[in-house]
């Protein structure tokens, strides 16, 4: 390759500097400018800056986060199972559908039976 090929990529690089730095710059220059002691603080996700740091969360959250997280693990799998759906479905058909029909049956089981026993009410 001859170096005039690498001319795009350098005014590629070069635009993208130019405008990260100029909104950084803009930002800096129209931005609001009120300096208060709360600001420099640090943030603690969502957390009020006058609490004890050392509070215990409730079960609930951790309830909420393991849901989260289980269901979150489990949709992942309808990925794969997509990509590899027409590839499958030439020599399985029916049966490929219909497994995943029974997995995202028992989703959906699991899920009303969690909001059934009020695991997303915060009271």
């Amino acid at each position: 390759m001859t170096p005039a090929q690498y001319i795009p990529l350098l005014i590629f690089i070069v635009i993208v500097f130019v405008f990260g730095f100029g909104m950084l710059g803009v930002s800096h220059l129209v931005g609001p400018r009120k300096r208060t002691k709360q600001k420099f603080e640090p943030y603690e996700c969502g957390k009020d800056q006058g609490e004890e740091p050392r509070k215990r969360f409730g079960i609930k959250f951790y309830l909420i986060a393991t849901l989260f997280i289980l269901f979150d693990i489990e949709t992942v799998f309808l990925l794969p199972w997509a990509v590899s759906f027409k590839s499958a479905s030439e020599s399985m058909g029916l049966f490929v559908a219909f497994e995943m029909l029974v997995f995202m049956a028992i989703l959906v089981v699991g899920y009303v039976y969690i909001w059934k026993k009020g695991a997303f009410n915060w009271d």
